[in-house]
C-alpha cells in the first residue's frame, strides 16, 4: 500500500503547487502508515527531480517518452494509473486544477476508485476514509466517506502549506509502451512576459469600481510593483474593459493566490466563489456593506481611484522601485 501523488511539471520545472502537492501526500502517507510515491510525465532533469524528495516523496518515478511531449489527456491517464497499479497505491492525490480536473475521473474510473473532488485539508478520519471539500461555491463544507478500496483525491491550490521533510533521493525511469498519441498539435504559441493569471501568487483585480477602461493604469502598476498579475471582475470583461482572458469567478478562472486585491469589487457570490481560495484578500470599495469585506482580512473604505494611487506610491518606496 502506498500514496502516489501526480506532480505537473512546466517546461521541465516544478513550481510551488508541486510542492505543496507532495507534502499533502506525504502526510496522507503518514496517517495511513504508509509512503509517498510521486510520478512525473514527461522529460524532467533528475536534478529537478530530486527536489520532491526534500517534501516527503520516498520514491520518485519518472514516466518518459516522446509520446509525452504532447499534452494528451489519455496518455497521462494511463500513465498514472499504470504506476499507480504497478505500486500498489491505494490513494492517488492530484491538483485540482484544469489537468488534474481532466485526468482524476478518467484514473479513477481504470481503477475502480472511489473520487473525492477539490479536499482542502487533510482526510478527516482514514477509517472510514473521510475527505473535508469545500461545497455551494465555498459557503459551506462538506465531509465526504469513500468507501471504495482505492481513493482518487483532488487538492484544492494553496489549501497545504509546504512542509520540508527530506527523504533519501531514489528515482526510477520508465515508459509507458501502451500510450500512443491520438491528438495532433499543427502549432504551439507560448505566452511569453506575463504571469499567467493561474499561476501568480500576487493577483490585482479590479471591478466595476475603477469605472472605466482608461483607469486601469495605476492597477497594472502595482501588480507590475508587486510581480503579479492581474485580474477583473466578470461586468469588467462583458464591459470590454479588460479581456476574458482575466475574468476571475465562478464563470471565469478559479484562483487561489497568496494575496488578491479586490479593487472596486463589490463581491457576489460568483466572483467569491472564484477567488475564496486566497490566503489572504484585501479590498477597497465605497460601500462598507460590501459582501467583499465579509471575505476579506483587511478592507478599505473608499474611492479605489483614490486609494489606488497611494498604495502604488507607498509600494514603490517599500520596494525601492
Amino acid at each position: 500500500m502506498s500514496v502516489l501523488v501526480f506532480v505537473e511539471n512546466w517546461d521541465g520545472r516544478f513550481k510551488k503547487l508541486s510542492f505543496e502537492l507532495v507534502s499533502y501526500a506525504a502526510k496522507v502517507a503518514e496517517m495511513l502508515g504508509s509512503g509517498a510515491i510521486a510520478v512525473s510525465i514527461g522529460n524532467v532533469g533528475d536534478a529537478e527531480l530530486s527536489k520532491l524528495a526534500a517534501y516527503g516523496a520516498s520514491k520518485i518515478i519518472s514516466v518518459e517518452g516522446d509520446q509525452f511531449n504532447i499534452l494528451d489527456n489519455q496518455n497521462y491517464t494511463l500513465a498514472v494509473a499504470e504506476v499507480a497499479g504497478k505500486n500498489g497505491a491505494n490513494v492517488v492525490i492530484l491538483s485540482n486544477n484544469n489537468l488534474g480536473k481532466a485526468i482524476a475521473p478518467r484514473v479513477a474510473v481504470r481503477l475502480k476508485a472511489g473520487l473525492g473532488a477539490g479536499v482542502s485539508r487533510l482526510p478527516v478520519s482514514t477509517d472510514p476514509f473521510v475527505v473535508y471539500k469545500k461545497v455551494f461555491s465555498g459557503n459551506a463544507f462538506a465531509k465526504v466517506a469513500i468507501r471504495s478500496d482505492i481513493k482518487v483525491l483532488t487538492l484544492s491550490q494553496n489549501s497545504f502549506e509546504l512542509i520540508a521533510k527530506q527523504m533519501p533521493v531514489v528515482i526510477e525511469h520508465t515508459t509507458i509502451e501502451s500510450a500512443v498519441n491520438k491528438t495532433l498539435v499543427q502549432d504551439t504559441q507560448k505566452q511569453a512576459g506575463k504571469i499567467l493569471l493561474t499561476d501568480a501568487e500576487i493577483v490585482i483585480s479590479g471591478g466595476r469600481g475603477m469605472k472605466s477602461a482608461d483607469n486601469w493604469g495605476p492597477l497594472a502598476e502595482l501588480a507590475g510593483i508587486l510581480g503579479g498579475a492581474t485580474a477583473c471582475s466578470r461586468p469588467v470583461s462583458d464591459e470590454g474593459w479588460r479581456s476574458h482572458e482575466e475574468h476571475t469567478g465562478q464563470t471565469g478562472k478559479i484562483i487561489a493566490p497568496d494575496l488578491y486585491f479586490a479593487i472596486g469589487i463589490s463581491g457576489a457570490t460568483q466572483h467569491l466563489a472564484g477567488v475564496s481560495g486566497s490566503k489572504f484578500i484585501v479590498a477597497i470599495n465605497t460601500d462598507k456593506d460590501a459582501p467583499i469585506f465579509e471575505a476579506a482580512q483587511y478592507g478599505i473604505i473608499g474611492d479605489a481611484l483614490k486609494i489606488l494611487p497611494k498604495l502604488v506610491e507607498a509600494f514603490r518606496e517599500v520596494k525601492g522601485k
